[in-house]
């Protein structure tokens, strides 16, 4: 098929698919395309890098400066997002109260801009960081906030799914590249790296088994045939993007997502007991470890090397850096200014961005506090995962599952950054939403505007 004919078809598919979401006239509001635009952002890539991709090249900009274009979206995005929240009125004092770590995993990281060398530079990196609950509040604070977290990832895959499959096999100058550490080629679809293409894909496939689990309980007829249909599509797609991504990272944690997923749907399981079924899955797994060395065949078993392709020299580079161990380099900083250069020259050229694993990422950047903050972030989204798991299994059940998945990808791969997908999904799993009253008629901000 000619590369043209192909992206008119492709093109028609996506239409087709919004189309049909529309027509179903779910319950949410306009205010959903904010949120939308943000993970459109976040999950492929920036505004520059699409109109680069239609031939209007602005130049290259700096690190630190970045592209003014892409932050005064980003900017736009999030006063959308703070009007749609004022008009709702959403009781931050409250919020505040019931997220407790989110809280203060926000403010260290403000304050932590203080003592950067580039205090500016991380201000607008904590201001995008910011933009990641505002617009997961834009998402619990809808009428049906699980309808509005479906069409959102559903919508998102509309796009992401068929345009990088169009990408990768029609347009491989834009869905291909390089990769820097094999000189393979690697597939990235409209994405920036193969396992940023990955990361998404783990996480659709992951959402749509959580789906079609739910999809299952709907009455039957056509609408549940079509609905069922459509999670094996997209499960079938977003493999296939994963497989062609070939990231190891991606595809261990969505196996621990699934895992626990079909785990947590068993009859015989007893949710109360959750934290017994943990402490035995870490002594069972330190036992088989220390018999069969199980972490380096499933290692090898992901087509991997002992060094998670020179990951572990990396770490061993930065764990030795000089840098303040108890309050890191600053918030966003360590990878500014002379820092990038001197990692390329010990790798030969080679451009690093991130530590290739979050904890790491997070201590050089905010030190030994900041781990610790980030460990009781994660501790206390565990708590509300597993509450909301007893009141309600639907959502609690994905929570929990993206939560074990996503601490597993920040082993090898730094996912506590400013604005990427998989941190947005975590904020959405992290925020208790079942404080929020739902908002009358009136007060909803921009539920007035119909879809």
């Amino acid at each position: 098929m000619p590369s043209s004919l192909a992206a008119i078809v492709y093109i028609a598919l996506m239409l087709w698919l919004f189309r049909r979401d529309f027509r179903e006239r779910p319950n949410v509001t306009a205010a959903l395309w904010l949120p939308f635009f943000w993970v459109m952002i976040g999950g492929s890539m920036t505004v520059t890098g699409w109109l680069t991709i239609c031939g209007l090249n602005l130049g290259g900009v700096s690190v630190e400066e970045g592209s003014p274009i892409d932050a005064t979206i980003f900017f736009m995005l999030i006063v959308g997002g703070l009007y749609v929240l004022n008009r709702r009125r959403v009781n931050w004092s409250e919020f505040m109260h019931r997220n407790r770590w989110v809280t203060i995993y926000l403010g260290y990281c403000l304050l932590a801009t203080v003592w950067s060398d580039f205090p500016f530079v991380s201000l607008k990196r904590w201001i995008k960081l910011f933009g990641q609950p505002v617009m997961a509040l834009v998402i619990l604070t809808e009428p049906d906030p699980i309808e509005s977290l479906t069409r959102l990832l559903k919508r998102f895959a509309y796009v992401l799914v068929p345009i990088s499959i169009l990408f990768i096999k029609y347009f491989p100058q834009w869905g291909r590249t390089f990769d820097d550490w094999t000189g393979m080629p690697s597939n990235i679809g409209i994405t920036t790296s193969k396992n940023a293409l990955g990361c998404d894909c783990f996480i659709l496939i992951l959402f749509f088994i959580w789906h079609f689990r739910r999809a299952r309980r709907m009455e039957a007829g056509t609408s549940r045939r079509n609905e069922l249909a459509l999670c094996l599509v997209f499960f079938a797609a977003a493999g296939w993007l994963l497989q062609m991504a070939h990231s190891a990272t991606s595809v261990g944690a969505l196996v621990v997502g699934t895992v626990l997923i079909l785990f947590l749907g068993l009859k015989m399981v007893d949710r109360r007991r959750l934290g017994m079924y943990l402490v035995a899955g870490v002594a069972g797994f330190v036992l088989l470890e220390s018999f069969f060395d199980i972490y380096a065949y499933s290692i090898e078993s992901l087509g991997r090397n002992p060094t998670l392709t020179d990951r572990t020299v990396i770490w061993h580079i930065l764990l030795n850096w000089n840098i303040n161990p108890v309050l890191g380099t600053g918030f966003e900083s360590f990878w500014l200014g002379d820092r990038p250069h001197q990692f390329q020259e010990i790798f030969h050229g080679i451009a690093i961005n991130q530590a290739h694993n979050g904890y790491l990422e997070t201590y050089i950047q905010l030190g030994l506090t900041g781990v610790i903050i980030t460990l009781a972030l994660l501790a206390a989204t565990y708590f509300k995962a597993h509450r909301a798991l007893l009141e309600e299994s639907d959502f609690g059940r994905f929570r929990l599952a993206f939560l074990a998945a996503f601490i597993v990808y920040n082993w090898t791969e730094a996912a506590f950054r400013t604005y990427c997908f998989p941190f947005f999904i975590f904020f959405l799993v992290a925020i208790d939403f079942n404080v929020w009253p739902k908002p009358e008629p009136a007060d909803a901000g921009m539920n007035e505007i119909e879809e």
